[in-house]
Parts: C-alpha cells; structure tokens; sequence
C-alpha cells in the first residue's frame, strides 16, 4: 500500500500518476497491434520478469516526473505491507464500499444489523465528514422495494376479497367477519418461525399474503352455514354453535391434507430448498393456527356482532305476517280459521247447535 509524501503534489505527481506508472511497469499495458497474416498480436509492454518477481523491486523502481526527470519511489512516497483493495466499485460514478461477513443468527440478522447502524453509526459518521453521502443499495435496496410492492399488492388483493365477499353475502359486515381470521394466521407464522429457528424474512412475507387468500376458504364457508341455520329459525348463539360443530371435520381434515401436502417441502434438507422453507413455514404453521381459531372466532363474533345489530337478519321473525284472509278460508269477520257454517242450520234458533266443518 503507497502513500504520498509531503510535498510530492509540488512535483506535478498525484496518486492516479504514480498508480498509473506502476500498474504499467509490473502488470503492463498496451502498446500496439500488429496484423500479421489472419493474425493479430498485441503488444504489451512492461518490466522484465527479473525485475518484478520481488518486494524490492519496489524500492528500486523510480517514477517519472512531468518534466521528465526521475525519482526514487520512496522518494516520493511510502510503501506498508498491508492488505488493499482488489478492485474499486463504483455506484454512480462515486466509490462505494462492499462490507461482509457472517451473520450470527442467534444475536441479531441484517435487518437489525442495518437499523442499528442507521441509528448509532451512520448519524456520527456524516457529522465527521460533512461532504458523506449515505446510500444503502444492493440487497437492502431490493428488499424495501419489494417490501413496498408486496404491500401494495398485498392491499388490493384484500380489497378484491372483501369486494367479492360483499357481492357473496350482501352486506358490508360479515365480509369483515370472514376476514377477521387473517390476522390469526399470522400468530402461526411467528411461532412457526420460531420453533424452527428461521428469521421472518421477504419469502415469510409472500407466503403470508398467499396465507390470506387460503384461510378465508373455512371461514366462508362457516358464515354461510350460520346464515343456513339462522334461516330455519334458530338464534345466533345456538347457529354459531351448530355450524361449529357441523364444520369441525370438513374444516379440520381440508386443512390437515393442505399442511400434509407441503410438509416434505418444510423437511427438505437440500441447499436449493432452503430459501423456500420460510414460505413453506408460513403456509403451514398459519394454516394450522387458522385452521382452530377459525372454528371459535367466526362464530364467537358473529354472535357479536348479532348483539349489536349488524347481521342480516333472517329468521322467521323477519318475514311479514299473514294478512286477516291470508289462506282464503273465510272474510275477517269471522275469525282466522275458516270456518263455515253447515246449510241449513242456524245457531241461534234454541236447539242443539249444528255441526261445523272446518275447512283445512
């Protein structure tokens, strides 16, 4: 690694001259091209191979001022054995600085790598150098922009559900019912990553929004059971509870071939299957969860939401009473029953009452 010395900018020399100079002399650089034939042949023109295969080769070599003349290179700067850099990288013309390591999971992840330079380091280094400018690129860029769009995406595909559901039941409020179970996926999610040691990273967020699509499917299903038993004049609570019980199999043994179905993707041991293991995990593991929550959640809230009035209603006692001569057995005057005198016969003439025939 070189140095400048003082004064060494008086001669005319910089650090891109000198670099430049022994870059040439030790590694070469082209001269000419020759045609010779079918042939081109390159030139390339540089120190010997005896006066390059050593470190003090170094203090020999002498550097060629702008006017010409020459000067020993520990002249005009200082040589330390340390490591350099392999390459500069550029981001948009400025230099930038790659940094790596190894990550130890048990302590913290990039992400929270990344939040604690953000707060401690990066607002003392600017403060130092005022001309710095601080820019996270590569994967971290990548991740906010895909983390914005899966937002995004993960929005409208939440409106089109709840907009489908609308359409299916009617109403504004039990959509809102059938989608309450979503949020209790995401309490699989966490302790599935958990119990197996994985970070919740992007692929956890995809398979989350893919979760919310799938745990819906029992929930609808469990709503429009409840409405069915609520038509045949039950009360909320006692529908609630019926279709609970009515639905356990089905919706237990449909989710049960769904993780079983995913599960050798969750036990693959390969190196290219373990980038899909925390969507696996979170498909699996939120499924799960749903899968129990759904079967007291749907129907503890739609009872809910029957206390305060904000179900349809669709009992008996919703439809409209039978007019006085609904079922045309007689005018009102008469009583509700369609009774009919037999000819012939006259009630009030003080013999025994006539026989009345009732008609069905």
């Amino acid at each position: 690694r070189l140095r400048l010395r003082e004064g060494a900018l008086a001669l005319g020399l910089s650090a891109s001259a000198v670099a430049g100079q022994l870059r040439a002399a030790f590694h070469g650089r082209n001269a000419a091209e020759v045609q010779l034939g079918p042939e081109d042949y390159e030139i390339n023109v540089r120190l010997s191979g005896g006066d390059r295969d050593s470190l003090a080769d170094l203090t020999r070599f002498t550097i060629t001022l702008p006017a010409g003349d020459q000067v020993p290179l520990d002249a005009v700067a200082t040589v330390e054995s340390a490591r350099g850099y392999a390459r500069v990288h550029r981001i948009d013309g400025r230099r930038a600085v790659t940094i790596r390591g190894d990550l130890d999971t048990d302590v913290a992840n990039a992400d929270e790598i990344l939040a604690d330079t953000r707060a401690r380091f990066l607002p003392g280094l600017e403060a130092r150098y005022p001309g710095l400018a601080v820019a996270l690129e590569g994967q971290a860029e990548e991740t906010a922009v895909t983390g914005a769009s899966l937002q995004r995406n993960f929005l409208i595909g939440l409106a089109a559900v709840f907009l489908l559901l609308c359409f299916q039941f009617r109403s504004y409020v039990e959509p809102v019912l059938v989608m309450a179970v979503i949020p209790a996926g995401l309490v699989g999610v966490v302790w599935g990553h958990y119990a197996l040691g994985l970070d919740l990273s992007m692929p956890s967020m995809v398979g989350f929004a893919s979760l919310a699509g799938v745990v819906v499917n029992n929930s609808i299903v469990l709503v429009a059971f409840i409405k069915l038993y609520r038509r045949g004049g039950e009360s909320a609570a006692d529908a609630a509870r019926r279709a609970a019980r009515q639905r356990f199999r089905a919706v237990l043994l449909t989710s049960l071939t769904t993780v079983a179905g995913i599960m050798p993707l969750l036990t693959e041991t390969s190196l290219q299957a373990q980038i899909m293991k925390p969507l696996v995990a979170t498909l699996a593991f939120g499924l799960a969860a749903a899968t129990f929550q759904v079967l007291f959640l749907v129907p503890a809230l739609y009872a809910i939401l029957d206390d305060l009035g904000l179900t349809e209603k669709v009992g008996p006692e919703s439809e409209p009473e039978p007019g006085p001569a609904a079922d045309g057995g007689g005018d009102g005057d008469r009583g509700g029953d369609g009774a009919e005198a037999a000819p012939g016969g006259d009630a009030g003439a003080g013999g025994a009452p006539e026989p009345v025939s009732v008609s069905a």
